[in-house]
């Protein structure tokens, strides 16, 4: 689907799982992330910003950016694995121009410590630096 769709789905998941048990849903979410390649667990994979250590890998196939990830932290694991929900496999120029709102409507930003929410806009951030350079390289 695209970036919109992929969203709405996973505010409406939100929306039906998350009273009370934001924590448990984000561990459960990290848990279900794709096993990371241990050579990308390099400094340049590495998120500024986050507290905790988070590897984000990108790689272009056919125009589409397709994204993995690792974090040494459950509930950063949790996080980061909702935006490759949203943002692995779609265009650059899609990516660059996404909104983020669902971020707010699913009030993960409520539901983490300042910290964390920092370490998100840090991972939407890189997730968006790596879509402007493959964008700009074509």
């Amino acid at each position: 689907g695209n970036i919109e769709s992929i969203q709405q789905e996973i505010v409406n998941e939100f929306d039906f799982f998350m009273i009370g048990r934001e924590n448990q849903y984000l561990i459960d979410l990290g848990k279900n992330l794709p096993t990371f390649n241990a050579i990308n667990r390099v400094d340049e994979n590495l998120v500024k910003g986050c507290q905790s250590n988070v590897w984000l890998h990108a790689k272009i196939i056919d125009d589409k950016i397709f994204f993995t990830a690792d974090s040494d932290a459950i509930i950063s694991k949790g996080i980061i694995s909702i935006l490759i929900s949203v943002f692995s496999g779609q265009k650059p120029e899609d990516i660059i121009t996404a909104k983020i709102d669902f971020i707010d409507k699913i009030g993960l930003s409520n539901h983490l410590s300042q910290t964390r929410a920092n370490g998100l806009l840090a991972m939407v951030k890189q997730i968006k630096i790596y879509a402007v350079a493959y964008d700009s390289k074509k």
